[in-house]
């Protein structure tokens, strides 16, 4: 009998546990059961499973006067060639979502700030947002115009065929998606990109 390494099977086991995780953005096209069909961006198909406890956030409009400092919130951002990050939205975020400043997806060279809101003063060409977390601190311009979301807790009635979600799904085996938490729309009110 062939012998397998301790280090071989650690390894096993922890691919074994090991998620990976895809993003998932698009219009509803329908929902059957715990199936949710959805037209992703790039205009293909795409069906994820929904837990049976999925929680469900709809989007609503917000201001930045409104999101006192210390509120946990994401800011999808493109940096200017001076070096400026500029908001492309700015929405609150659950404390589910990891903090940090990374690459993100919306567009080429685009990232992604999901922080403590430390501050916001005027600046020119609309207002500037401080963001910090552990490992830093983001200075953003949000011009006016700016897209600024907050959630409210909503059910599967929510998701309704036309509307627009945003949801971080598992892989599962075989390429299945599911899913615990998904963002809506409503009233043309965008999750999060």
């Amino acid at each position: 009998m062939k012998r397998v390494a301790p280090f071989a099977l650690a390894l096993i086991g922890f691919a074994a546990f090991a998620q990976t995780t895809q993003r998932v953005r698009g219009t509803i096209t329908g929902l059957e059961g715990d199936v949710l069909t959805v037209k992703s961006r790039d205009g293909k198909e795409v069906r994820v499973q929904l837990a049976p406890d999925t929680q469900v956030a709809v989007a609503k409009a917000t201001t930045l006067a409104e999101i006192k400092p210390g509120t946990y919130v994401g800011s999808a951002a493109v940096k200017r060639a001076d070096g400026t990050l500029v908001a492309k939205e700015v929405h609150t975020l659950g404390p589910q979502v990891p903090a940090g400043h990374i690459a993100w997806d919306l567009e080429p060279g685009s990232t992604m700030t999901n922080a403590n809101l430390a501050g916001t003063a005027k600046a020119a060409g609309g207002q500037e947002i401080t963001l910090q977390y552990k490992d830093g601190t983001q200075k953003i311009l949000v011009p006016p115009g700016t897209p600024i979301v907050t959630f409210v807790p909503g059910d599967r009635a929510a998701l309704k065929p036309g509307e627009t979600i945003f949801t971080t799904a598992r892989v599962e085996e075989g390429g299945k998606l599911s899913t615990q938490r998904i963002q809506v729309s409503k009233d043309g009110v965008r999750p999060a990109h």
